[in-house]
């Protein structure tokens, strides 16, 4: 059965691969699992038959049968745990690939939406001016931290794993504000991903979307 997934109608980020559901269809795409596309409005978003898929009136949503599934992270360790490709063989290689999912989502992302966030909305707070360089040590914090433990590897940990696709999803969205760049070994990570033949059919397949040519995968 073919997996269907929800995707913004018209996405804020303008087809750039920042959007949720890019991490899913990446995911998809790595695995060789193709998928259909069902697009959302914002207002959509929050009618009762769309939070019956997602609570919190959001995307990507993932269904397969009787399972739903809603959270981006969840949906891509579904895809990882029922598909070969994403996650080792050996069990502790294995564990070790889920928990940089979780260090993706759980630490590295939080600064990073944060400061994103406050420019967006905040830029005319008085408190925006003093706030904003705390959001960027916080972001420098984490990114020395993980610059530091991938060194001059690759990846994060052996071969290429959902951890890493998760990682760099995060890492994406600093790419057009330069920081990643003071980070050498980040950036070439993240080029890694971009340059995988997966990752540019899912990019490929969310900008067309914002291009108005297509709402589905492979």
């Amino acid at each position: 059965m073919i997996p269907i997934i929800t995707a913004f109608e018209r996405s804020p980020d303008r087809g750039r691969g920042l959007a949720r559901d890019m991490r899913v269809r990446w995911a998809l795409e790595e695995v060789g699992q193709p998928y259909d596309v069902r697009l959302v409005s914002f207002e959509e978003m929050k009618h009762p038959a769309h939070l019956m898929l997602h609570p919190f009136g959001q995307i990507p949503t993932y269904q397969e049968g009787d399972l739903t599934l809603f959270e981006s992270g969840a949906i891509v360790l579904h895809i990882a745990e029922r598909h070969a490709g994403l996650l080792p063989d050996d069990a502790n290689a294995r564990a070790r690939a889920i928990v940089w999912m979780f260090a993706a989502l759980n630490t590295v992302e939080p600064p990073i939406v944060e400061r994103g966030m406050a420019m967006l909305v905040e830029r005319d707070k008085a408190w925006y001016e003093a706030r904003q360089p705390l959001l960027e040590d916080r972001v420098h914090g984490r990114l020395g931290e993980l610059s530091s433990r991938l060194g001059d590897g690759d990846w994060l940990d052996g071969a290429f794993s959902a951890g890493d696709l998760m990682m760099m999803s995060v890492l994406l969205r600093l790419k057009s504000s330069g920081i990643l760049d003071e980070y050498r070994n980040l950036a070439a990570y993240v080029a890694r991903g971009e340059a995988r033949p997966a990752y540019k059919r899912a990019f490929d397949a969310q900008l067309a979307v914002y291009a108005g040519t297509t709402s589905t995968g492979r």
